[in-house]
């Protein structure tokens, strides 16, 4: 091969013709180039050899660029147009020419992939005695096969990294996205919102606005929250509870971010975090948000509950908007923890020093926080009208905390705010006397048993664990994890307008 038979189709500096179009790189795929070639030339009842003679190269050349083999220069395929009576956009069409060369690329792409490398299996010889049937079968099953591997790889482990990963990138924004602050705006300009809460009112005009109706129905999906139905612009809606604002909200925002079907389970996580800041931003909106905590900084009064009692929105949705808004619009680093009764961390962030507890892969869901950390504490606390406040004196530094115990369907949680002491100054409840001391990680802090306790019960005991749903959803099982996939598209049959 000389040196211009590897040239890119566009870096030939010849004038072109026959309607030559520029070219992107990406588009010149030599095996698709190659199936439409062959197509092109057996329609035209020629041989290699013919086709060879009339473009002055080799039968063995003309066969290694229809299967594929190198990449054709740009004057070769002037040549090739030509003696095939056709412009040289027909052999740059990124259609495949027919079904059969369809699935012939499609198995050649896969032969020459390390799926096949991996497996280690003989290839095919693509020919035209493969019989079409047998040539489907053969496509059909190491489509299967991807499948398979992909959810294989999609294990706890990978869960748990796509949780670490996520959360390091939130971390490096300080859980701030200008660019959904910038959506939201637009959106309730887009409706006329002035301010102040969003009612449901204005929740169902912007649903209209995006071309949406809202339906309640009896038979949602147990599975699901809500169920959107693209082709007919439906919203699905059953029991959403005391706040149906949110669950409308975030089934809008994945059509506004135009979301497709995740690829893995790292992109699922990132578009739920996007889905769920774009209902919040639309909640409790940027510019009024901000100018409640600049005045509640001001007079050394911040508290979730003025978030959460001006805009009418749950403490949970309150708490994570302080953490959109605090770092970069009041300097204060914070971090944020949801945690079980038992222990069990379900949802944390920070960008201010606070230690996590996390696994080896950096992952902290389903790990338990020390006893004596305020999200855990405030368990104990009888009042659950007003937040518990502690200071938390840990290897890392003293943290002062606040927290509330927050019901739902799968039991109860608490919610906690936290920012290290140099920035305590700022809160409301900055008084309190309630301390305690952390020595976590240390096993020895909490997690081991008292010896007399631990040599009394030695093999005595043999609990039972209750795995919570949430853990289970982290376990990816298909496209969308927890949601039974037949149920849903049954459920939109059911529903779907008459034609």
């Amino acid at each position: 091969m000389d040196a211009t038979d590897g040239a890119r189709l566009t870096d030939d500096p010849a004038t072109p013709r026959r309607g030559l179009r520029a070219v992107p790189e990406s588009t010149t795929d030599p095996l698709l180039i190659g199936r439409r070639v062959r197509h092109l030339r057996q329609a035209r009842g020629l041989t290699l050899a013919e086709l060879g003679q009339a473009v002055g190269r080799a039968a063995s050349q003309i066969s290694m660029l229809e299967n594929g083999l190198r990449e054709p220069r740009l004057s070769l395929l002037r040549a090739i147009a030509d003696a095939l009576d056709v412009s040289v956009d027909a052999l740059l069409d990124a259609s495949p020419p027919s079904r059969r060369a369809a699935l012939e690329v499609e198995l050649e792409r896969a032969q020459r992939g390390p799926l096949f490398a991996g497996l280690e299996v003989p290839t095919v010889k693509v020919s035209r005695s493969l019989p079409t049937d047998a040539l489907e079968t053969i496509v059909a099953l190491q489509s299967e096969v991807r499948r398979l591997l992909a959810e294989k790889a999609a294990t706890p482990e990978e869960a748990r990294r796509a949780n670490a990963a996520l959360r390091e990138q939130m971390r490096e924004r300080d859980n701030y996205f200008p660019e959904l602050e910038e959506k939201a705006r637009d959106l309730l300009d887009a409706i006329g919102h002035t301010g102040g809460p969003l009612s449901q009112r204005g929740v169902a005009e912007l649903a209209d606005h995006l071309g949406f109706t809202l339906h309640h129905v009896t038979d949602l999906p147990p599975s699901t929250r809500s169920v959107t139905d693209l082709a007919h612009r439906r919203v699905y809606l059953g029991h959403v509870g005391d706040d149906p604002r949110s669950v409308v909200l975030q089934a809008l925002a994945g059509y506004v971010l135009g979301h497709d079907d995740p690829a893995d389970y790292g992109e699922l996580l990132a578009q739920r975090v996007e889905t769920n800041y774009l209902a919040a931003a639309l909640l409790l909106p940027e510019a009024a948000a901000v100018a409640l905590l600049a005045e509640s900084k001001r007079t050394r009064t911040l508290a979730v509950e003025d978030l959460r009692d001006t805009f009418a929105v749950s403490y949970e949705v309150a708490a994570h908007r302080f953490t959109n808004l605090a770092t970069r619009h009041l300097e204060i680093p914070v971090h944020f923890m949801k945690v079980e009764r038992s222990g069990a961390l379900h949802k944390a962030y920070e960008n201010d020093g606070v230690v996590f507890p996390t696994d080896p892969l950096g992952a902290v869901e389903g790990q338990h926080v020390c006893r004596r950390w305020t999200a855990r504490r405030v368990f104990e606390v009888d009042d659950r009208l007003n937040p518990y406040h502690q200071y938390t004196d840990t290897p890392s530094g003293t943290f002062w905390c606040t927290s509330r115990v927050q019901s739902s369907p799968e039991g109860e949680f608490s919610i906690s705010v936290g920012v290290p002491f140099a920035h305590v100054w700022w809160f409301a409840g900055r008084d309190t006397t309630e301390r305690a001391v952390s020595h976590c990680p240390d096993p020895r802090c909490c997690r081991l048993a008292p010896p007399e306790l631990a040599e009394r019960w030695s093999g005595q005991v043999r609990p039972s664990t209750r795995t919570h749903a949430s853990l289970l959803a982290t376990l990816p099982t298909g496209i969308y994890p927890g949601v039974d996939q037949t149920e849903v598209l049954g459920f939109l049959e059911r529903h779907a307008p008459q034609e």
